[in-house]
């Protein structure tokens, strides 16, 4: 499980790396705004300390015109950590430790502050929840055998945030959007009605997740690796108790379910949006066919490339996707405020670029963009917005961060 830990933190950052790599250019050709740290200086009273003890931060992008009263936060994705061994890890790095991460970030997709890239957003106060916590900004517990000392302090951080925030404008929202890519998208989940509690009884709040649906799978080898993993991070850093009580009455005695989005889902009061590919490449590469389930590595060939899959690999894959479906289906048959975009690309994080959140070759269902559904969705602009897309390999708009076509050669190498 250790090396399954490292490998689930690793590909976070992977994922990122290969999308970088095979997407094409910007198309507005402009470098996205780049938006400074703050240090959350009153976190260490209320004991919101990231894994390492460093102070928690979030970057602050200011709303301006019409969207001066309205707010969108990003929760920060990046993996997790379930044991001792691979929180001290992380506790070295970017994921663990404010000291290491880089005190500005680009702003793009649904962050921009361009109306041609993010016309329904643009002009919103702005704000990246960075990700120090290795929870999910979910759990209440410290670990200290007089060598290590680690934080498990993400709930929080996640307060603490929102607290520095309200006198600076969010306490008198109009309008607000909590969203979040990941892991990050996943604590979308976790705290939608939290956020809404905050925020004045009249305010527009809705939370959409962006690749966070992450599945209670069965892996190829019959076993549930997420389910294992999620119970081990659950009790390690003390999170069963900031989960939703509603849920965890319902799945006694198996309270950690409530990890997963799947289960949580149906107690959300707040309108709620879910963007998901039904390929998703991490959840692919650590649901379904982790590297446990895989010894022999029969899967290497077609994990990297999906021309490669053999059509027993393929039927697998869209077994993963029909799960993922079903686990909707009373979601997509009966929320009346809720929406989704459940396209077939082999990708993680839509929201975040403007390739894939609002571009002339960004995915689309029926001829919509992510960013007009979600938008949509927000605002009520016609029916309801639930879009999903038709199965693998139907789907030509599709940013692939692994090869899933032949003409996604040519993209990746740039010809």
């Amino acid at each position: 499980m250790k090396t399954t830990t490292r490998l689930l933190d690793l590909t976070a950052a992977m994922v990122l790396v290969v999308y970088v790599s095979f997407s094409p250019p910007l198309v507005s050709g402009e470098p996205g705004r780049r938006v400074s740290m703050t240090l959350v200086r009153d976190a260490a009273a209320l004991g919101a300390f990231c894994l390492d003890g460093s102070l928690p931060a979030y970057h602050l992008d200011r709303g301006f015109g019409a969207g001066s009263n309205n707010w969108l936060l990003q929760f920060e994705g990046g993996g997790w950590c379930n044991d001792i061994a691979s929180c001290v890890e992380r506790a070295k790095t970017r994921r663990g430790s404010t000291r290491y991460m880089s005190k500005t970030v680009v702003f793009t997709g649904v962050l921009s502050n361009n109306a041609s890239q993010n016309p329904d957003f643009y002009n919103w106060n702005k704000v990246r929840l960075r990700y120090c916590d290795g929870a999910s900004f979910a759990g209440d517990s410290q670990f200290g055998n007089g060598t290590s000392l680690l934080y498990f302090r993400g709930q929080r951080i996640w307060n603490a945030i929102i607290l520095d925030l309200l006198p600076k404008g969010l306490a008198k929202a109009h309008k607000a959007l909590l969203t979040g890519c990941s892991a990050g998208g996943l604590s979308t989940f976790l705290h939608c009605d939290n956020f809404t509690s905050y925020l004045p009884t009249n305010a527009s709040v809705k939370c959409m997740s962006d690749a966070g649906f992450f599945l209670d799978a069965i892996d190829v080898a019959a076993n549930r690796t997420m389910r294992s993993f999620y119970s081990q991070l659950v009790s390690l850093q003390g999170i069963q108790k900031n989960l939703d009580p509603s849920c965890t009455h319902a799945f006694f005695p198996e309270p950690s379910l409530c990890f997963f989005p799947q289960y949580v889902l149906r107690f959300i009061k707040t309108p709620f949006f879910i963007l998901n590919s039904a390929y998703d490449v991490f959840q692919f590469h650590h649901g379904l066919v982790p590297p446990s389930a895989d010894q022999t590595g029969r899967w290497n060939r077609c994990k990297l490339n999906v021309t490669a899959c053999n059509p027993h690999q393929l039927d697998a894959l869209q077994g993963f996707r029909k799960d993922m479906l079903g686990a909707l289906m009373n979601f997509f048959r009966n929320s009346t405020r809720g929406g989704m975009f459940i396209n077939s690309c082999f990708d993680h994080c839509q929201s975040a670029l403007e390739e894939t959140w609002l571009s002339p070759t960004s995915p689309r269902i029926n001829n919509k963009t992510i960013a007009e559904t979600v938008g949509d969705w927000y605002f009520g602009r016609g029916e309801e917005a639930k879009e999903i897309g038709c199965p693998y390999p139907c789907d030509k708009t599709c940013h692939n961060l692994i090869p899933a076509s032949t003409s996604d050669f040519l993209v990746n190498l740039d010809i």
